[in-house]
């Protein structure tokens, strides 16, 4: 199969064509037909599958062809993609430039961490596509800056993240400013009951898809563990970069506390580093990733919550520094390198603290990591576990809890709180049809996708 039997205009292949891509990812050969029958949709995807162009082309195709209110003065907001951060906003929102080039439709990402009054001038302008943050956009919702009641069509990207995050009140609170008959399309990593519960309320007889599951990883990414004393996992990390002349890293920690310890340590080895986390400045954060791509900076060491929406082509190493607490992140993060038909490697240096989470790891995909002990680096065979806790300088936290605590809008300030979301990847999943009850089969699959450019002009709170 290929994107020209998918029913999309010549305007949206045009795009498609000119970043080389012809057939599509097996989200997208299945997301893209139900989007455009005009049901809704419940999609599990994870990154690094092709769903935000997934969703993106269908949405785009669904709006040019239909009609437009004449009896608004200017153009309102018909199509609404909520993400759970400003990077994966900000990425959303270059996939929905990319393949709207040569379209006549308008868009704009909003999110907090930046100011708002560019981003109501560009609402105000008139619009027909808005990629936002809940935060953010309830923000300007409550200063009457956008109105949806026009939203035909609402995309919720990454909704497991979201809900993790404590959206949920948030997400509740835009719905009922949406109008009743819209097409709903809901993506998530996973169908947990918490997602599951999320259908229910929202969803209309939805077509589902499941693309991967939570649990698997990619053939293409070679796994395996370096056994390490704590203390050592700086100096092994550095040995690692320098003996094997590594030029772009991304290397995961548990805390933000962590990653700017460890960003310091680098920099005192002579190996360039910056770090990505919720206490970061979007132009930080911004500048940090934009670095890292254009590769002036060898190491990008990245809390979970900043992370989630790093896309980043041909990426060859992802580091775990440290374990995550959840293990259905391990398949988040080490998902960021071995796409689009690439090789990549993650490498996890465990000490003896985390011997319990790289069990429930290996549970979860169902595999035992290669073990490699590197010369000078060998653990103390009498080393005695510690509490993870006592290092981060955290109580433990359940499922979700440590990334709602890192990441989650409603912090002290709950003013603030637009400037806390985050982005995905360019997969392609399905848009979801008004609350009409329609018989919507499972679409086919595909196998490449469109992915947007590298754009960075958004990004959520963490």
């Amino acid at each position: 199969m290929q994107f020209k039997e998918l029913g999309l205009s010549e305007h949206i292949l045009k795009a498609i064509n000119e970043h080389g891509y012809t057939t599509p990812t097996p989200i997208q050969a299945q997301s893209i037909p139900a989007i455009l029958n005009g049901g809704d949709l419940l999609a599990a995807a994870q990154t690094g599958t092709g769903k935000t162009a997934g969703f993106t082309l269908p949405v785009l195709q669904r709006l040019l062809t239909s009609p437009v209110n004449q009896a608004s003065r200017r153009r309102q907001v018909r199509g609404l993609i909520l993400t759970p951060t400003r990077e994966l906003a900000a990425q959303v929102h270059a996939s929905v430039q990319t393949y709207g080039k040569y379209t006549q439709l308008k868009s704009a990402v909003i999110f907090g961490g930046v100011g708002a009054n560019p981003q109501i001038k560009a609402i105000q302008s008139g619009l027909d596509i808005l990629v936002a943050t809940p935060g953010r956009l309830l923000d300007l919702m409550g200063q009457g800056a956008i109105s949806l009641q026009h939203v035909e069509i609402l995309v919720l990207d990454e909704a497991d993240r979201m809900l993790d995050m404590g959206f949920l009140r948030d997400i509740k609170k835009i719905l009922a400013a949406l109008p009743k008959q819209r097409q709903n399309l809901l993506f998530s990593a996973t169908f947990s009951a918490e997602i599951k519960a999320l259908a229910n309320d929202l969803l209309n007889s939805p077509a589902l898809i499941e693309v991967a599951r939570s649990n698997s990883t990619n053939e293409a990414i070679t796994q395996l563990m370096h056994p390490v004393d704590r203390g050592n996992k700086h100096p092994l990390l550095a040995h690692l970069i320098k003996s094997n002349d590594w030029k772009q890293v991304l290397v995961f920690t548990r805390t933000k506390h962590g990653a700017n310890k460890l960003v310091l340590q680098l920099e005192k080895d002579g190996i360039t580093a910056m770090a990505i986390h919720g206490n970061k400045s979007q132009t930080a954060r911004t500048k940090a990733l934009a670095d890292f791509k254009a590769g002036k900076i060898i190491t990008l060491v990245a809390t979970d919550i900043a992370a989630r929406g790093i896309d980043i082509d041909q990426l060859p190493h992802v580091i775990n520094y440290d374990l995550p607490n959840v293990p259905e992140d391990y398949v988040h993060r080490i998902g960021r390198t071995g796409r689009a038909g690439s090789n990549g490697v993650a490498v996890s240096l465990v000490c003896v603290d985390e011997h319990g989470m790289l069990k429930d790891i290996e549970r979860l995909i169902k595999q035992t990591l290669p073990r490699e002990v590197i010369a000078g680096f060998e653990p103390d065979p009498n080393a005695v576990a510690q509490p993870i806790q006592l290092r981060s300088q955290q109580a433990p936290q359940r499922h979700g809890q440590a990334r709602h605590n890192a990441a989650s809008p409603r912090g002290a300030n709950q003013s603030k709180r637009s400037g806390q979301n985050k982005p995905a990847s360019s997969t392609i999943t399905a848009p979801k049809k008004p609350h009409r009850k329609t018989n919507t089969q499972k679409p086919g699959h595909f196998a490449k996708g469109p992915k947007p450019t590298g754009h960075t002009g958004g990004s959520s709170n963490h």
